[in-house]
């Protein structure tokens, strides 16, 4: 026996059917494809006795009812368009809305009353709240605690999502870096604010949640937001890398003080203090600071002059 695809097809739609059949007659109710394969086969069968295309749809609406289809299946097979053989040649039958107008009365329309038309919630259904106000403002985005000045002078567009550390952005985005320390966009979850070339933009942004733990980013934080000394070092790394923007703590014009130093992890001796910039592999002075326009970078502890 030599079978086409069609015919092929035919058979497969026919097996489907069957199964749906006899877990119909154990009273089980049917999933999406055993409901899909039992609607096209009574179709095909109907065109199959001699019934004309409008018939054969009909038949195809009178299968099943709502009762007879697992929960969220009648939303699922909204149409079912098979390819049937009529006695003029084949034709394609859709059949729509075939589950909510099976099984009961209609307008003539093709859908049952409003009140007929309420069905189980399937799995994954979207519920609305009882009090959609109060959730809409459960997930409101929070005010901005931090507004910065922005300006992107890199000759491509910069993107930074709503949960990138926003200190540790784009090196070539000029902004207060001391500013942005511990903080993100204040944009919703999974979007992002985006600075074309030469644009000067101002941005919320609002303090990271959770255990305030930034770990990879630009690598400039790697730990604790909040440990003691973490963002002077990070200021540092990021004057060091070039970030623009980033002014390291001993180059604001106001010397460090011996506990500020052991507070940063640095010894109180100035002599004894190692280079930042040598410790974390740069060599040279900070870029974008003002040592860095001098071609030199103070030791830790000493003021410029």
């Amino acid at each position: 026996m030599r079978l086409n695809p069609t015919e092929r097809d035919r058979l497969l739609i026919f097996g489907v059917a069957e199964l749906a059949r006899a877990r119909r007659a154990r009273g089980l109710r049917l999933n999406v494809p055993e409901a899909t394969a039992l609607i096209a086969d009574a179709v095909c069968e109907a065109a199959r006795d001699g019934a004309r295309l409008a018939e054969a749809i009909e038949a195809g609406r009178r299968v099943l009812g709502p009762d007879e289809v697992l929960p969220g299946v009648a939303d699922v097979v909204g149409e079912v368009q098979v390819e049937a053989v009529f006695e003029d040649g084949s034709r394609l039958a859709v059949v729509t809305d075939p589950i909510a107008r099976a099984g009961g009365p209609d307008d003539g329309t093709g859908r049952k009353p409003e009140q007929e038309q309420e069905r189980e919630p399937g799995p994954g259904a979207v519920l609305p709240a009882a009090d959609a106000a109060a959730v809409a403002a459960q997930y409101a985005l929070p005010e901005p605690e931090v507004t910065v000045r922005v300006r992107n002078t890199a000759t491509v567009p910069v993107s930074v999502t709503s949960h990138f550390h926003f200190f540790e952005a784009n090196p070539r985005l000029d902004f207060d870096r001391a500013a942005g320390y511990g903080m993100r966009p204040a944009v919703p979850a999974g979007s992002s604010v985006r600075f074309d070339p030469g644009e000067e933009a101002e941005v919320g942004l609002v303090p990271i949640g959770g255990a305030r733990i930034a770990i990879g980013f630009a690598g400039l934080v790697d730990g604790p937001l909040d440990a003691p000394g973490a963002r002077a070092e990070a200021l540092r790394r990021a004057a060091a890398c070039g970030y623009l923007g980033a002014v390291p703590p001993e180059a604001d014009g106001a010397p460090e003080t011996d506990g500020a130093r052991e507070a940063d992890g640095a010894p109180a001796s100035a002599d004894a203090a190692p280079d930042p910039a040598a410790a974390d592999g740069v060599s040279g002075p900070a870029a974008g600071g003002e040592e860095g326009a001098r071609g030199s970078s103070p030791a830790p502890g000493k003021e410029s002059r």
